[in-house]
């Protein structure tokens, strides 16, 4: 059963989302990161080895003109696992 700790959506510029983005990577490599908005907070404790999921989406509907596209970031850890090491296989690129 999934239960939603923490949820935020807005409209940035990119460069905005970008800057938010090195924030959240910088957190990442201490392990702590604390998500925080109006009165709501959720603090993360994420080990060493997570699963890094990388999507890229594109959407049509009837009567919208243009497609829509995403670009997903996920990462998952199982609290309280270690996540042991790291598999190399299919190591992303990004230019």
């Amino acid at each position: 059963m999934e239960h939603v700790l923490f949820k935020s959506e807005e409209k940035k510029k990119s460069i905005d989302a970008a800057a938010v983005m090195r924030i959240i990577a910088d957190k990442l490599e201490t392990g702590e990161i604390t998500l925080s908005q109006g009165g709501d907070e959720v603090r993360l404790s994420v080990p060493e080895t997570v699963t890094l999921e990388l999507k890229v989406e594109e959407e049509t509907k009837p009567g919208r003109s243009g497609v829509k596209k995403s670009l997903e970031i996920e990462i998952e850890w199982v609290e309280g696992e270690s996540g042991g090491s790291a598999q190399p296989a299919g190591n992303v690129s990004i230019s």
